[in-house]
């Protein structure tokens, strides 16, 4: 598909200027970063308590999420396409509200692993079914601009929810994380339920059955982009997973870090954030492919480099370094996530639902199989998390260009 001639398609006479949409938007996605990241400073409290087996059992907390995110995204996307997308997106959040009562009323490890499937499975919808919204209101790179203006606003919330978790630890018990959950979840519901008007027209809407669902999962698999510029995000994506659920035994084991863990991982967090920023006019100059290959390649070989400075010092790295590696990953990766969105959902308008769910959803099954192996791997050095990032750069390009071959 071409990416010139970016087309902005406004709906109904109530649509939402675009700095409201985009905060609206960014606070929805959201849902997803700020359940991950705010429990990142107390797993390892809320495992022990509950009885897991240890620091690397405390971690499925996280991947359990993902896991309720990743059913979910292919649940929501073909139902938005039925009964539009507000009654999807409110219906996911009253379900993540019910694994967050879950989770606060715990008693044992699994009880609380329920309750995170469950709010993965109620944040899947307003993680998906926002972008089956943004789709109907843009495409091309107007698209990839809007939502990189969406991931200015979002990376407020992984930059400070590691800061809140723990300032909620140092005052109260971990429970009362769950209950800033709550209130982000009401919060989204009452927002976007009185101000986003509906974006799917009627015509579009499509009955919900088996066969249409099929037919719609059929053409995303079969176009020749969009499945696998899915299947790079997932790669790449599946690097940054593995770095997340592995985040607080790096910092605490590799460096002694633990009250101060925030302010490092928001650190970081905020360099993806000003890469997005950046996004938003380098996209228009160098279009979205040129600029996701020149990332990729430029993370490859500096984590290349990095791994190899760590191979000779018995797989350790000084802070100092660990920050410059992981802040010139993370800023790179800034420019993947929005422009790899943007180019697989560019030829699925008309089954944006189902489109959104299929991308969302197979990318998310990637990325949490291979973050998984990666935080398993975790060995007290960081030759998993910073070796996962060269190998998965590497392949990430590999199949772009297979993507690309016939254009």
């Amino acid at each position: 598909m071409s990416e010139a001639n970016p087309t902005v398609q406004k709906h109904g006479p109530k649509a939402l200027g675009l700095a409201e949409f985009s905060a609206l938007m960014a606070f929805l996605i959201s849902m997803v970063a700020m359940s991950i990241d705010i429990m990142l400073p107390v797993i390892d409290v809320v495992g022990a308590e509950l009885g897991a087996s240890g620091k690397n059992s405390s971690q499925m907390i996280i991947l359990f999420l993902f896991v309720g995110l990743a059913f979910g995204q292919l649940i929501y996307g073909p139902v938005s396409d039925t009964t539009g997308r507000k009654p999807a997106i409110l219906t996911g959040l009253v379900i993540f509200f019910i694994g967050t009562v879950l989770a606060i009323v715990a008693k044992d490890f699994n009880a609380m692993l329920a309750g995170r499937f469950l709010q993965g499975l109620g944040a899947a919808a307003p993680r998906i079914v926002s972008m089956a919204v943004v789709r109907d209101l843009y495409s091309g790179r107007a698209m990839a601009q809007v939502t990189s203006v969406i991931m200015g606003f979002f990376i407020i919330v992984p930059a400070l929810a590691p800061a809140i978790g723990q300032g909620i630890l140092m005052v109260a018990e971990w429970r009362m994380i769950f209950y800033v959950l709550l209130g982000q979840a009401v919060l989204c519901a009452l927002w976007f339920g009185l101000r986003q008007p509906e974006t799917l027209h009627p015509e579009y809407r499509r009955p919900l059955s088996l066969l249409n669902i099929l037919k719609g999962a059929w053409e995303v698999l079969t176009i020749r982009i969009s499945f696998w510029y899915t299947i790079a995000a997932g790669i790449i994506f599946g690097a940054f997973v593995g770095y997340l659920i592995s985040s607080p035994q790096i910092f605490e084991d590799l460096f002694g870090i633990t009250d101060t863990f925030p302010f490092y991982f928001g650190a970081l967090a905020i360099s993806i954030g000003a890469a997005s920023l950046f996004n938003v006019r380098l996209v228009v100059r160098l279009g979205m492919r040129r600029l996701c290959v020149t990332a990729l390649s430029f993370q490859a070989i500096i984590s290349l480099i990095f791994f190899g400075i760590a191979m000779l010092n018995g797989g350790m790295l000084s802070l100092p370094l660990f920050m410059i590696w992981a802040a010139s990953a993370f800023f790179l990766m800034g420019f993947l996530f929005g422009n790899f969105n943007a180019i697989a959902m560019e030829p699925l308008g008309h089954i944006a639902g189902v489109g959104s769910a299929m991308v969302g959803g197979m990318s998310t099954f990637i990325s949490l199989g291979i973050g998984g192996m990666i935080g398993n791997a975790y060995n007290g050095t960081v030759i998993p998390i910073i070796g996962g990032f060269a190998l998965l750069g590497v392949l990430a390009i590999l199949v772009m260009k297979w993507a690309d071959r016939e254009r």
